[in-house]
């Protein structure tokens, strides 16, 4: 799978970025965790050795490590800056495997530099307590340091913690990583740490999702051809089927290698306990001209205004009425033209999502305002501003937001025998509470998951006895 045109322009070894890569952290991986369960996932483990290995000859004074598990802040990035880096995987009943880095100092007031003005948080002392953060590393860090460690490795760290900022926005940030580590003027490799699908087969950690296996296959090719953009412009409904943790570490590691020639060896790639494992390689070669920012911020809005061609009338509706009260305060005025279709009274939810995230997602079992359009004016703005579960979105995001509209049918008393998750919603009602869920979701298989889910939605035990509907929906995208 891997490419084979050598990279151009080699540069000096020893300076500025030498090496980067992408390592998955299954804690099973480790021998010490996996007591031999780690055969299962051979090829993931020799690879992992291999990768070691690799990094650890180009003989790098300090690794930059970007991890999803660490503190994840909604609209930034962060760093670790305290000088020592402790951490165990006692919490995979392997206490023994520890580990003792010490923090660049010198490249964390590089980026500080760099980062100037940039959503980016230093978790110094204070920070840690401001925000509750552990100082230990977390096991997106552990597991690829193991084999780092396995290796030889005995420099300095410096961790990188993924934000849940637009993608383009890590891809930037991840390029002023780059540019910090080409003003260090030492030796540096960069690693992003990800795993890919949880949901590729049934009993997998985050469910089942036939399109988890999708996911990878199209990642992986892209990653081994370096498709940047391709990778930048997957589609949403995709990634959040897939229920991964790579895509933001791949994000920022793509951002480092933005201005450089890049050769990329997919080491391997398996999924044996449900969870997708790629290990790659990327050789980096002489730097190119420019940066790949530009085209690829035109592309992403290429992309968006095609989409908006092809939407739904609900789904126009409800992005336009978010948009005009993000930008307003207001609330839109229902167009004067609708659909006969649409010319009737439903209950409705709107669902918003943000790069294969949920946004917000708030609705009506039955209908509340005047009209079918009313409904859905009124449910995208609740949806996207009023969801406790998430702040108000912003003007600046707005053009990263997908929506879906679900049109409810009138609910109808129901058994458990009649249900079936994939074609009905069900409504559970106990004590003046009330808790639905909506149909054909992802991860939700059996008449048992769905009732339960809804259950614990409405604060219901699950010894209560409870009154039980049904409906369709009408999904709009």
């Amino acid at each position: 799978m891997a490419a084979t045109s050598p990279a151009s322009e080699k540069r000096s070894p020893g300076t500025g970025l030498i090496a980067a890569a992408l390592s998955p952290h299954p804690p099973i991986a480790v021998p010490e965790v996996g007591r031999g369960e780690e055969r299962g996932a051979r090829k993931t483990v020799e690879s992992l050795t291999a990768m070691g290995r690799r990094l650890v000859e180009g003989q790098p004074e300090t690794i930059v490590l970007i991890t999803p598990h660490g503190p994840a802040f909604a609209d930034a990035v962060s760093v670790r800056v305290h000088r020592r880096l402790y951490g165990d995987l006692s919490a995979f009943r392997a206490a023994e495997v520890s580990f003792d880095y010490e923090t660049d100092t010198e490249l964390v007031s590089t980026l500080k530099a760099v980062f100037a003005g940039d959503p980016v948080v230093f978790l110094d002392e204070g920070n840690l307590r401001r925000y509750r953060v552990s100082s230990d590393i977390d096991h997106g860090v552990m597991v690829p340091l193991y084999f780092l460690k396995k290796a030889g490795f005995t420099g300095k760290l410096v961790i990188v913690n993924i934000g849940f900022l637009p993608y383009l926005d890590l891809y930037a940030l991840g390029h002023k990583i780059g540019s910090a580590v080409g003003e260090s003027g030492k030796p540096v490799a960069v690693l992003a740490s990800g795993d890919l699908s949880h949901r590729l087969i049934p009993g997998a950690p985050a469910g089942y999702s036939p399109r988890g296996r999708e996911f990878d296959e199209t990642l992986v090719r892209h990653l081994a051809n370096f498709d940047v953009s391709s990778i930048l412009t997957m589609d949403s409904a995709l990634v959040e089927a897939a229920g991964e943790c790579g895509l933001r570490p791949i994000m920022m590691l793509l951002g480092v290698l933005d201005e450089f020639e890049v050769v990329p060896q997919v080491l391997s790639y398996e999924g044996p306990f449900g969870v997708g494992y790629c290990v790659t390689l990327f050789e980096v070669g002489g730097r190119k001209t420019g940066s790949k920012m530009d085209a690829l911020r035109r592309e992403l809005q290429s992309k968006r205004e095609e989409k908006r061609k092809k939407e739904s009338f609900p789904v126009r509706i409800a992005r336009e009425s978010l948009e005009h009260y993000v930008r307003t305060g207001q609330l839109m005025k229902p167009p004067e033209e609708v659909p006969e279709e649409f010319r009737r009274r439903a209950g409705v939810f709107v669902s918003i999502h943000k790069e294969g995230s949920l946004r917000g997602c708030i609705g009506t079992t039955g209908p509340v305002q005047d009209t079918l359009v009313q409904e859905i004016i009124h449910n995208a703005v609740e949806a996207g501003t009023r969801d406790p579960r998430f702040p108000p979105v912003t003007e600046d995001e707005l053009d990263y937001l997908d929506y879906s509209v679900d049109i409810l049918s009138p609910a109808e008393p129901a058994s458990e025998e009649s249900l079936d998750p994939k074609k009905y919603g069900v409504i559970v009602e106990a004590g003046g509470r009330r808790g639905l869920l909506l149909p054909d979701l992802e991860g939700v298989d059996t008449v048992e998951e769905q009732i339960s889910i809804a259950r614990r939605k409405a604060g219901i035990s699950p010894g209560e006895k409870v009154k039980i509907y049904r409906f369709t929906v009408t999904r709009y995208h």
